[in-house]
């Protein structure tokens, strides 16, 4: 044998795969398809199933029809008019749950609702009705949520809920039975990351008069606590930040008001004197029976002209001097002038 038949043979080879890769293409699995390819041949189940048992396989079609086969569409009718819009065909007792179930951007055609939205230019101008309307679609919307499919949910899920405690009608109830509020908070952001350093800052909050504490370490646990007690209220809240986890912050709150109550039931030696340290300063009736309530005002309020006057005028009744009388005098105009 020559090299030149080898070659030719090799040329020949190529030539039948490039002829082979051009002239291969995806064929339909479809028997009226094949059956216009092949018009001398009746493609129905039975010739298909006895071309599969020799080994001659169907192809499937991927890509856009040929231009007979386009033409055999547009023949049939198959570009049409449009159908009518589904909103067209709703009736008034239309199962919204089944038409929009679930989130999804804004469909006119689903929407039975003469929406518009939408900027104009001039006052002569409508605003843009639902159709092509693509600030309705940039927006969210909660169709999902109709009241009708609210109750429905909570119908479906009623049988895994309890009764609500009847022990709990009030709000005085809950903070009896409940006295700690945690406070925590979520926050979503448009960034690559989910996280926030400022979740995981949490804040407790107590009614002091649900601890046991008695007039000593109530009034300890407010000296301790400080400007975190609020004496309208009466709640002490605790706020920590200075773990890097939520979890971790609330362990701590929790801790830190463990040691608290710990703390002021404590008695230390320098807090047993003869007049017991209190918060708020009381004095003891006298022997005449009055009590020194300019006294009290002045050192719990705050020193001011009215509560030194007071002061005053208690301390001269006290020693038994007369009252001072108070002459008002005229600043200013020529009453009070020489």
């Amino acid at each position: 044998m020559s090299p030149l038949h080898g070659l030719s043979h090799m040329v020949v080879v190529r030539e039948m795969t490039r002829s082979t890769r051009m002239s291969v293409r995806p064929i339909t699995t479809s028997c009226r398809m094949l059956a216009r390819e092949d018009g001398k041949r009746n493609y129905d189940a039975a010739t298909i199933l006895e071309d599969e048992k020799k080994g001659v396989f169907r192809v499937i079609e991927i890509g856009k029809p040929k231009d007979g086969d386009r033409k055999m569409f547009k023949r049939r009718g198959g570009q049409g008019a449009a159908p009518p819009p589904r909103s067209a065909s709703m009736t008034p007792d239309q199962a919204w749950g089944s038409v929009w179930p679930a989130p999804r951007t804004f469909h006119p055609a689903a929407v039975p609702l003469p929406v518009r939205q939408g900027v104009v230019q001039t006052k002569a101008q409508v605003v843009p009705s639902k159709y092509a309307n693509a600030e309705l679609m940039k927006i969210p919307n909660f169709l999902h949520l109709t009241p009708p499919v609210i109750s429905s949910h909570c119908q479906a899920i009623s049988k895994f809920c309890t009764a609500w405690p009847k022990g709990l009608q009030t709000e005085e109830d809950m903070d009896e039975h409940f006295p700690i509020t945690i406070t925590t908070s979520d926050y979503l952001n448009s960034n690559s990351s989910v996280r926030d350093r400022r979740a995981r800052i949490v804040q407790v909050r107590l009614k002091l008069d649900s601890l046991p504490l008695d007039s000593h370490a109530k009034d300890k646990m407010i000296r301790l606590v400080g400007d975190r007690y609020n004496e309208e209220t009466g709640e002490m809240s605790v706020t920590s930040d200075r773990c890097p986890y939520r979890g971790q912050n609330e362990d701590y709150c929790k801790y830190l008001l463990t040691a608290l109550l710990h703390e002021s039931w404590r008695v230390e030696d320098w807090e047993r004197k003869e007049t017991e340290d209190k918060e708020v300063f009381k004095t003891g009736e006298e022997e005449e029976g009055d009590r020194r309530e300019a006294l009290e005002a002045l050192l719990n309020v705050g020193e001011d002209e009215v509560a030194v006057l007071r002061y005053k005028e208690e301390v001269r009744k006290m020693l038994g001097l007369p009252e001072q009388l108070v002459v008002p005098t005229v600043v200013g105009g020529e009453v009070g002038g020489e």
